[in-house]
């Protein structure tokens, strides 16, 4: 099946420029929140007291909310629409990212760390799912394309506006930083978005009816395949993001400098092929397109470990990682439209699925990375590598046609 070959229809809705703005920019929420205090959680330790482990609790709680927050926020918005979860879980992260900023403890930031995730998950769950509400076809992979850019650039930046806003203000301001972001896409949404699921497509029912939208998922081959594909996706990149900087600055032996380059030189890598990605679905095939991303995924992800076993020099281990992290972006356009594109009636619950996995099997793989002490860079090959791997044969699931299930005709 090509990029362009739908089995359902989306019906045709205006998207003005606004709308897709404040759509692109929902998908924020995550990257931002993990990333922008990254520079001074050091600071945070010190001042609360607390051990270093403690503290990396509060990115643990976070991960933990982004993961169960869309899990809760995909069947509501399915079943009461868009605008309203969505602007519930704005205010909630605004509210949250400012107990943060005045936490007294350590405990009480881990805590309001967790409730912030479950409220920025709200955003990445209506971005993907008020896009499926609006989108089919080549515009859908296009606009998959573009989360994944702009994913990238928050990982640019987020650390960037971080270390810049620790030069004028401690930890609380950076927290205040990220409820005055709150407070502005919430000012946006108020005045841009509009339902994108209109209440005669509505689902009805309860518990049972979500229970119900979730076997109808799980029993979709192509659907669980893709959702593997990006859960073992991003176990790699969440791998990287946890194990890259001490194997870099402490084996390697760059400067903070050094590492921010090197680490930007990623973050564009993630961008321009994010990119390529929707381009080349929409044109080519998705399942293509997906196929390339994983040969460069498992491509760049070999090369780590083989650097770290080898003792192979520094070059060999910035092109490693550039393959890899560029081969996750690749997979993610055309992953992203393979599991949602079919689902319409329940794209929310579909997305939740997806976001559980990037954050669930991400949040299992980082600690396994420093499992042998932050000098020691195998496990992070091992790690990354076997990460590929899975996501490599779970390609097999999203190969599987589904023209059996289209013949039996909707449910």
């Amino acid at each position: 099946m090509t990029a362009i070959d739908t089995p359902t229809s989306t019906p045709a809705q205006t998207v003005g420029r606004p709308l897709a703005i404040v759509l692109g920019l929902l998908t924020i929420f995550g990257p931002i929140s993990m990333d922008l205090y990254l520079p001074v959680l050091p600071a945070l330790t010190a001042e609360l007291q607390s051990t270093t482990s403690v503290a990396q609790l509060t990115i643990t709680a976070c991960l933990l909310g982004l993961a169960i927050g869309q899990i809760i926020a995909g069947p509501l918005s399915d079943r009461f629409g868009r605008r309203t979860p969505l602007l519930i879980g704005v205010i909630a992260y605004t509210v949250t990212s400012a107990l943060c900023a005045l936490s007294p403890t350590v405990e009480t930031l881990i805590a309001a760390r967790f409730v912030q995730g479950l409220a920025g998950a709200v955003g990445i769950v209506i971005a993907q799912a008020a896009g499926r509400d609006v989108y089919s076809g080549g515009k859908l992979l296009r606009y998959y394309g573009r989360l994944t850019v702009l994913g990238g650039l928050a990982a640019i930046v987020g650390p960037v506006i971080g270390g810049q806003l620790a030069t004028v203000t401690d930890w609380r301001g950076v927290f205040l930083f990220l409820a005055a972001v709150g407070v502005a896409i919430l000012a946006a949404c108020l005045l841009v978005f509009r339902e994108t699921l209109p209440a005669n497509r509505r689902t009805t029912g309860g518990l049972s009816h979500t229970l119900g939208a979730f076997r109808r998922l799980l029993a979709d081959r192509v659907f669980v395949g893709a959702v593997l594909v990006t859960g073992f996706t991003y176990s790699a990149i969440f791998a990287y993001l946890s194990g890259a900087t001490y194997i870099l600055q402490g084996v390697y032996g760059l400067s903070p400098q050094g590492y921010s380059l090197a680490f930007g030189l990623n973050s564009l890598g993630f961008v321009i092929f994010g990119f390529i990605a929707g381009r080349l679905s929409e044109r080519w095939s998705e399942r293509g397109t997906l196929a390339v991303g994983l040969v460069m995924a498992l491509t760049g992800a070999l090369g780590l470990l083989a650097t770290a076993l080898l003792h192979l020099p520094l070059i060999a281990i910035i092109l490693s990682l550039f393959t890899m992290v560029s081969g996750v972006a690749v997979t993610s356009p055309p992953a992203t439209s393979l599991a949602l594109k079919d689902y319409p009636d329940i794209a929310g619950t579909a997305s939740s699925l997806l976001g559980l996995a990037r954050f669930a099997f991400g949040g299992l793989a980082a600690p396994l990375v420093g499992i042998s002490g932050a000098n020691d860079p195998v496990p992070f090959g091992l790690v990354t590598a076997v990460a590929a791997a899975a996501a490599a044969l779970s390609l097999g699931l999203v190969r599987t046609s589904r023209a059996s299930r289209l013949v039996a005709g909707p449910r």
